[in-house]
């Protein structure tokens, strides 16, 4: 296991920056989840870390070994891509197998141990004699990922496994790559769009837009403390509620959405000014009866979301309001009805002004 380091990175094709001056470590025996939209740069970040592109500038160290002239077999990775690349016409132990009879100095029972481990931790025991070609793409991708962790490169780099896969087949990979990350702590680069992976997989997530690593920490941090106004709409679902040109007077906020003027623990030290304000819908809370720190609010819609929730639409003064409840109080409220809304301080973020 090595830690992977870009230093300065920059990536262009042409006139477009893919990659703008990139700094970070991505750490050993950690899974590092890429999360960003389409076009962010993400792939070809990966991409140069696995020698696939040239970077326009800077390095990359694995652990202290420079690798910028190194092919992509000299730096020893693993890869799995978007569609599963597997062997036809040989089975599931011998796809994982094969890679490993390269290796000289691996004997046959440690090859086996190796294949056996990895076929347990993925429930892949009743189709370990099968041949490839019989099983569903879901499985085959199952495979492709087995036969990487199971070399032991320095890194393994996967390529938004699970995009093309169904659902179900998406959900026993999660669970099956959850299990492979802790068992084997291998140092992982995770490429996604899917902000449900990237939360489940993760142990840091790199959160990117426009070429840039815009926040980079553990899933909890990250959602729970987003820098920017990017972070706080692209996870969560749905994402932060936002609130512009929001007045600060004396270190207190002045908003509709709070009974009174309030100090916010995120306001960091600024006293006068104007800032946004986000608060994730989950934290919001609805009650029948107010409360002290309550304001009055009107429902305008209302729909039941994953999990059994309801998402509810509230119009506070002149503000749109979106909170994620439980069924116990969703269930009881309607279209048109008046509740109390609280938003805890402890909960609201602050932003500069004019980024939601």
């Amino acid at each position: 296991m090595v830690d992977i380091t870009v230093k300065n990175l920059t990536k262009k094709f042409g006139d477009f920056a893919a990659l703008r001056g990139l700094d970070l470590t991505f750490p050993a025996g950690q899974v590092t989840c890429l999360l960003g939209p389409s076009g962010c740069g993400k792939t070809t970040l990966m991409r140069i870390i696995a020698g696939l592109e040239t970077p326009t500038t800077g390095d990359i160290y694995f652990g202290s070994e420079r690798v910028n002239g190194l092919s992509t077999r000299q730096r020893n990775i693993g890869m799995v891509f978007q569609y599963p690349v597997v062997y036809r016409g040989i089975s599931v132990r011998q796809n994982i197998e094969l890679p490993l009879t390269e290796d000289r100095s691996l004997s046959k029972s440690e090859r086996m141990r190796r294949v056996e481990e990895v076929l347990d931790i993925l429930e892949m025991r009743d189709v370990a004699n099968l041949d490839v070609s019989e099983l569903d793409n879901g499985t085959r991708q199952k495979v492709a990922c087995a036969r990487e962790v199971a070399r032991r490169p320095k890194i393994i780099l996967f390529d938004e496994p699970i995009t093309n896969v169904d659902i179900n087949s998406k959900l026993q990979l999660k669970r099956g790559l959850k299990e492979l990350f802790i068992n084997l702590k291998q140092t992982v680069i995770y490429v996604t769009h899917d902000q449900t992976e990237a939360m489940t997989l993760a142990d840091q997530i790199a959160l990117m837009k426009d070429g840039l690593i815009t926040q980079m920490g553990s899933p909890r941090e990250v959602y729970d403390h987003p820098k920017d106004a990017f972070a706080g709409f692209f996870l969560g679902n749905p994402g932060m509620n936002f609130y512009e040109n929001i007045p600060v007077r004396q270190g207190e906020v002045i908003c509709d959405i709070f009974p009174s003027p309030v100090r916010l623990p995120s306001l960091n030290g600024i006293v006068d000014g104007i800032v946004a304000l986000g608060i994730r819908p989950e934290y919001v809370r609805v009650s029948t009866a107010q409360t002290p720190a309550s304001v009055r609010a009107k429902v305008v819609g209302s729909a039941i979301v994953t999990g059994g929730q309801y998402l509810l639409r509230l119009r506070v003064s002149s503000m749109t309001v979106r909170a994620k409840i439980s069924h116990t109080i969703g269930s009881t409220v309607r279209v048109g009805d008046e509740v109390w809304v609280e938003f805890p301080t402890e909960h609201v973020s602050v932003f500069a002004n004019n980024q939601a």
